[in-house]
């Protein structure tokens, strides 16, 4: 087949692969202990959680749009 008919190349799906996973890491540290109605779990407001979590997820989901409209070389 002709390289010329792909959307996609290589790096395309490298890039995507990459954001995946650093979307799947956000969301890996925004998880942790939560609260129930006896006990307070301060460790939902850790800024681990609400400020460091969101941004990585944020980073990840930018660079698959990237990996999407990236034009691959000729």
């Amino acid at each position: 087949m002709d390289k010329r008919n792909f959307a996609f190349d290589k790096m395309n799906y490298i890039l995507l692969a990459v954001g995946m996973a650093v979307v799947i890491i956000g969301f890996l540290l925004m998880t942790g202990p939560s609260s129930s109605t006896t006990a307070y779990e301060p460790d939902i407001f850790s800024a681990r959680r609400i400020k460091v979590a969101p941004v990585v997820c944020l980073l990840g989901f930018v660079s698959m749009i990237y990996a999407v409209v990236r034009k691959p070389k000729s």
